[in-house]
């Protein structure tokens, strides 16, 4: 049986408990809290079933340190932070790029970005290639937001609401009235 290729560990933020999981060439995943520590650590286990738990390299726990500074109102920018998106296609890396380039308090649409890329008309790509982030946080996802600068969808837990308290802690101005379908 092969060794591990993953390491992974859990680490505690003003949201709530989070994980994150790194390789030889970068950081490979962050999990957003699920509603209990064990569910975030089952969600870790089913996209990387490879993975053990270790205590984080320096690399590793400085990216851990600034999503703690982030999540508590810092504007931390993770550009330099090595990722490693293996398993993601060349138009989802391009996305997550863009992504990475917003400042904290910052926002783009997905048109925006879709117009970066080639398109307007790629904007449900874009708003796709974001569902699938592995690395909410540093690839900043929250800050992209739908037309009219309303918050668009959100897949972490807690939806729309979670991306809401993310652009809030980094005071980006978002247009959003909840209806009753909300």
């Amino acid at each position: 049986m092969p060794t591990s290729q993953h390491n992974h560990a859990l680490f505690d933020t003003a949201i709530g408990r989070c994980g994150i999981v790194w390789g030889s060439r970068g950081i490979v995943a962050v999990q957003l809290p699920q509603p209990t520590e064990p569910q975030t650590l089952a969600r870790i286990m089913q996209r990387h079933a490879d993975s053990a738990e270790a205590p984080p390299p320096a690399d590793v726990q400085l990216a851990i340190d600034g999503i703690v500074a982030l999540l508590e109102g810092a504007a931390i920018d993770f550009t330099g932070v090595a990722l490693d998106l293996d398993g993601t296609s060349a138009f989802q890396r391009r996305v997550y790029d863009i992504a990475r380039s917003i400042p904290a308090g910052r926002t783009l649409t997905y048109g925006d970005i879709a117009k970066q890329l080639g398109g307007v008309e790629l904007s449900r790509e874009v708003g796709q290639a974001l569902g699938r982030n592995p690395c909410p946080i540093i690839v900043p996802c929250h800050r992209v937001l739908a037309a009219g600068d309303k918050p668009g969808g959100f897949s972490a837990n807690g939806g729309v609401a979670t991306k809401l308290k993310l652009l809030a802690i980094e005071g980006a101005a978002v247009n959003y009235t909840p209806s009753l379908f909300d």
